[in-house]
């Protein structure tokens, strides 16, 4: 059961990484900021520094995997029902990694927590609880992040033309697709034909990128704005490390093999592996189909981001990285008249139906584990 436990830890670490690492960086990838293996590597990079840093405070910040009011923590602190509820969470979180859905790793466990709960204490179950531990955020992060979004957004546009700020656009002229002949020596070679028609592509996010022109204090505003839109996602991701890996290193409290430390180290590596893996179908997801954005969109939706994470961390508010971070995306596509509605509703259906698919992992796992082990 130990080595179980370990390793129900380490898939829920690494599910984690994989759905979550990029959402902190989406709107660098999505605006074109930056490219997708940059972002990855600063997503990757300031997740690890914040998991680091939990280190420093891991005796306050590492708990007693708890049942969150939902099941007496006396049964949750069993090893069976701990694994399988880990191995629920995780199980769900990957299957929407792997179809590209941002979906909560903590309400995958609250889901988990359930389907164990009613299995293993029947009517002791606190369904009342759900509404606080799962309703709620599920109904107020993103409608929260969205409105904020929208607003901050139509605010940050005025301020632009109030003071002056344009935008700039290229033109890209030149052949859409060259063509390549196969030489004699297995090499390919670029020629150039004359028939193929020279093509013109003003302000399309796909051949150029839109800029803003103008300066402020002598430094450029697009420089300005590159530099806070990393600094912003920076601490998405620093805070998402510093909060999410004690909860997870509180897992492995219950197999007693390692130390508090050596658990955060454990549980950061998991962590850094699924984002480097596994994250691009959840990137392609939040950062190309939810809306298009340029450089101020993709700022706007971050910086909100990381005001409402940093604000609900230090509050404790009950609020959901991921529903912030996608609502937030919500809100600028509503602004300017890009949402893609297919992918927000996929989106939402994936929501919902986290609780109940991860129950019904957890469930089956964790009957056979008591009725087989």
């Amino acid at each position: 059961m130990l080595y179980l436990i370990l390793i129900a830890a380490f898939f829920l670490a690494y599910s984690n990484g994989a759905n979550d690492n990029f959402k902190g960086v989406a709107t660098l990838f999505g605006s074109g900021t930056t490219d997708y293996r940059k972002a990855i590597r600063w997503a990757t990079l300031t997740t690890a520094l914040g998991s680091v840093a939990s280190l420093f405070v891991a005796e306050i910040l590492i708990k007693n995997f708890s049942g969150k009011g939902l099941v007496p923590d006396a049964v949750v602190m069993t090893p069976e029902f701990a694994a399988a509820v880990a191995l629920g969470g995780a199980g769900t979180v990957m299957l929407a990694t792997l179809i590209g859905m941002p979906i909560s790793t903590t309400h995958g466990l609250v889901g988990a927590l359930a389907g164990c709960g009613v299995v293993a204490v029947g009517y002791q179950f606190n369904f009342g609880k759900l509404g606080d531990v799962f309703i709620l955020p599920l109904i107020a992060s993103p409608l929260l992040a969205a409105g904020l979004s929208y607003g901050t957004y139509i605010l940050f546009r005025h301020v632009r033309k109030s003071t002056g700020i344009a935008k700039s656009s290229c033109a890209c002229i030149g052949e859409e697709n060259p063509e390549y002949v196969l030489q004699s020596s297995g090499q390919a070679a670029v020629i150039n034909n004359p028939s193929r028609p020279m093509t013109v592509h003003i302000n399309s996010t796909e051949f150029c990128k839109e800029q803003y022109v103008g300066s402020v204090i002598g430094v450029s505003v697009q420089s300005l704005l590159n530099s806070a839109h990393f600094v912003t996602a920076g601490i998405v991701c620093f805070a998402r490390g510093l909060n999410d890996t004690p909860k997870m290193a509180g897992l492995l409290l219950l197999a007693g093999a390692l130390s508090p430390n050596q658990n955060v180290l454990l549980i950061t590596l998991a962590v850094v592996l699924g984002g480097w893996l596994n994250a691009r179908k959840v990137a392609e997801t939040m950062s190309k189909k939810i809306t298009a954005m340029n450089d101020g969109q993709g700022f706007t939706a971050n910086l909100v981001t990381s005001l409402l994470v940093t604000t609900a961390s230090f509050h404790g508010l009950p609020v959901s990285t991921t529903h912030v971070s996608v609502g937030s995306l919500f809100g600028i596509g509503a602004a300017t008249g890009e949402s893609n509605l297919k992918v927000i509703r996929t989106i939402l259906l994936s929501w919902i139906l986290t609780l109940p698919v991860a129950a019904v992992i957890s469930a089956t796992v964790y009957w056979s584990l008591v009725h087989f082990l």
